[in-house]
């Protein structure tokens, strides 16, 4: 059995999330506040539940991680990093931007996609996230093509621990673009780490491996305690003789 949490019950420990039948599973319950989750997030939790479920909340072990030192970048990517680039740098009809339009990143991954229905990214999530990005600590970084949003990712930033969310493209690359420039832009910040959550091939793809739980939460208690960064503004993610 899982503790059902109310407006004011604390988390439980880490420890106390489940082994089997749904391993990593904590606690059911509370709301999807920006405090509650804030406080989610220091302790290594984040919700994660379908339609019609509770608010259900997690911690894996082990906990899939991408190092930003680690980021794969394929060789096609870097030709299309390469355009954007190009294009961006003369005013062309490619752009990245950060912050620009965070719930409309949210909304084009909650929407429903070709290979099946939408995620879980209900209204309360859009509206608990929308209030960690006005408090400064939810961003999104965003690949647009003649004025139109084409490509974004999001995620929770605290200190200097990025907690990745979500991704989506409209283009070929767009998703795999707008990361590259956020993971560029967080490893040059002095961010080190960024949760997965979820163990896939995909991410497994791009460079991300599963850590032991006490690993992750060992590197987020230091990192979340330092400094925010203070300056969201992309810059180009590769130098250009590497691209």
């Amino acid at each position: 059995m899982i503790p059902w949490l109310d407006a004011h019950t604390p988390f439980p420990d880490v420890d106390e999330a489940l082994t089997t039948d749904a391993p990593g599973l904590l606690a059911a319950g509370a709301d999807l506040s920006p405090a509650r989750l804030l406080a989610a997030y220091q302790r290594g939790i984040f919700p994660w539940f379908s339609e019609g479920q509770p608010i259900l909340w997690w911690s894996t072990d082990p906990r899939m991680v991408l190092m930003t030192a680690d980021f794969r970048v394929s060789d096609s990517l870097k030709k299309a990093i390469r355009k954007v680039q190009r294009s961006a740098a003369d005013g062309g009809r490619w752009e990245v931007r950060f912050d620009f339009a965070f719930e409309d990143v949210m909304r084009a991954c909650a929407a429903p996609r070709r290979d099946g229905p939408g995620t879980w990214i209900s209204e309360d999530i859009i509206a608990g996230y929308t209030g960690l990005h006005r408090l400064g600590y939810a961003h999104s970084s965003e690949l647009w093509l003649d004025g139109e949003l084409v490509g974004g990712a999001y995620g929770v930033c605290i200190g200097r621990m990025f907690y990745g969310e979500s991704m989506f493209a409209r283009v070929t690359d767009g998703s795999k673009i707008a990361l590259a420039y956020l993971v560029h832009f967080l490893r040059g910040h002095g961010v080190a780490m960024i949760d997965c959550q979820q163990e896939t091939g995909h991410l497994a793809s791009l460079g991300a491996a599963p850590i032991p739980r006490a690993e992750f939460l060992a590197h987020l208690r230091r990192n979340i305690a330092l400094p925010p960064i203070r300056d969201w503004r992309p810059a180009p993610p590769y130098p250009s003789a590497t691209v």
